[in-house]
């Protein structure tokens, strides 16, 4: 199996997996779902790029091409994360407010009518550069485990 795919897969699922802790730290509540959620501490992408980076930087080294690559494309994302994701988290947050306070002037004005959307729209999409930070970090041990863990079975 390709070891820096896993890598960065492993990386992925332990960002999602932490923010169980984190989030009944924070509330109290065991949240199952924050398994499958976008946004939060840690960001699960940041992790997994982070993850795949530097194992590549362990195995190949910083000079390779494929680390070049994979640190580019890793800034993208993360970059991504805290900007246009993240704006179109609070942007979701203005139009859910919004419906709710057409709703409300709705039932005070007679024959004004107001259908309320089925479902709010995700608010909770891109990540703070905290989260974005946490991510990387655990994705830089991930990754350095891993290239441990490799090199300890030959």
């Amino acid at each position: 199996m390709n070891q820096a795919l896993n890598t960065a897969l492993i990386g992925i699922g332990t960002a999602q997996a932490v923010k169980i802790p984190i989030t009944y730290i924070q509330t109290g509540d065991w949240d199952w779902t924050q398994v499958l959620q976008t946004g939060g501490m840690p960001s699960s992408h940041s992790a997994g790029v982070s993850a795949l980076a530097t194992y590549i930087a362990f195995k190949r080294g910083i000079s390779a091409m494929d680390f070049a690559i994979s640190t580019v494309f890793g800034a993208v994302v993360m970059y991504d994360a805290m900007g246009i994701r993240r704006a179109a988290g609070e942007i979701a947050v203005e139009v859910n407010d919004l419906d709710e306070q057409v709703e409300r002037l709705a039932k005070q004005q007679p024959g004004l009518y107001h259908a309320r959307r089925r479902k709010a729209l995700k608010e909770r999409l891109g990540h703070l550069p905290t989260e974005v930070l946490g991510g990387a970090i655990l994705g830089v041990a991930v990754g350095a485990i891993s290239f441990l863990i490799e090199k300890q079975r030959r």
